[in-house]
């Protein structure tokens, strides 16, 4: 299963990519974040594996992520005409995903997130979570974005949130 989101942020790209970039700022947009812990690397790194915990209603869900990009390293004066690529694998029971995140610049205060997304499924449960309600990948997906969104832009705080 393939699908692309996308979400216009009211800030400059360089400022968007140090956000997603910093993982003290995970728990404040990424809803249901239990857990992100380096397993081996530097947090964000290209090579860093890193435990996950979700939690998602009363289930909660572990994997690894593998960061497989980070373009440019150094997120600091990032040139104009750049685009910043945050790339990363997940495995979990059942499961793999990988991420592909852009960051364009679209104005001097505004940018693109771009995130193209697969997965795939081994798990019998998984094929059929997969196969009848494959919306709801998307869905959560653009709910991460529209919180970092709500983070990013106003200082909102998903662990804040009502309901």
């Amino acid at each position: 299963m393939e699908y692309t989101v996308s979400m216009e942020i009211a800030l400059p790209r360089e400022r968007v990519a140090q956000l997603l970039a910093d993982p003290a700022h995970l728990p404040k947009w990424l809803r249901g974040l239990v857990l992100h812990e380096p397993l081996s690397g530097v947090h964000g790194q290209a090579g860093t594996k890193s435990r996950v915990i979700l939690q998602m209603g009363q289930q909660k869900f572990e994997c690894t992520e593998t960061i497989t990009r980070r373009e440019p390293v150094d997120l600091s004066e990032i040139p104009r005409e750049s685009v910043v690529h945050f790339e990363r694998e997940i495995v979990g029971p059942g499961m793999w995903s990988a991420a592909r995140e852009r960051l364009t610049e679209t104005g001097p205060e505004t940018t693109l997130w771009v995130s193209e997304n697969e997965y795939r499924f081994s798990g019998l449960l998984m094929r059929l979570v997969g196969l009848f309600m494959p919306g709801t990948f998307r869905k959560q997906s653009l709910q991460h974005m529209q919180d970092f969104k709500a983070f990013a832009e106003h200082g909102q705080d998903v662990r804040e949130a009502k309901g």
